[in-house]
C-alpha cells in the first residue's frame, strides 16, 4: 500500500487495485480507519476521535490531491506524496 503522507504519528496510503468510492486509508497505532474522499466521513473501521480530527482537517486542505492519487491509483499509476498536516 502506497504512503502517500505521514503526520503526527498517522500515516495516509491508498492501494492501487482498489474499488469502490473514492478513499483512502489512515493508520494510527493499531487503529486503521477507510476515509471516503468526498464526504470525508469514515466507511469503516476505527480512529480515535482526536485522530479523525486532525486526518479530516488535513483532507480538506487535500481534497484536489486525494481526487487525482485515486484517479492515478485505477489507472495503475503511482499516487503522488501530499504534503503532511503542518
Amino acid at each position: 500500500m502506497p504512503t502517500i503522507s505521514v503526520f503526527y504519528g498517522i500515516t495516509i496510503a491508498m492501494y492501487w487495485n482498489e474499488h469502490g468510492y473514492p478513499h483512502f486509508h489512515a493508520t494510527y497505532g493499531e487503529y486503521e480507519a477507510v476515509i471516503l474522499i468526498d464526504e470525508l466521513h469514515l466507511a469503516s473501521g476505527y480512529l480515535p476521535a482526536r485522530v479523525m480530527a486532525l486526518v479530516t482537517e488535513w483532507a480538506e486542505l487535500h481534497r484536489e490531491e486525494l481526487r487525482l492519487n485515486w484517479h492515478r491509483c485505477r489507472y495503475g499509476q503511482s499516487p503522488l506524496n501530499i504534503p503532511p498536516l503542518p
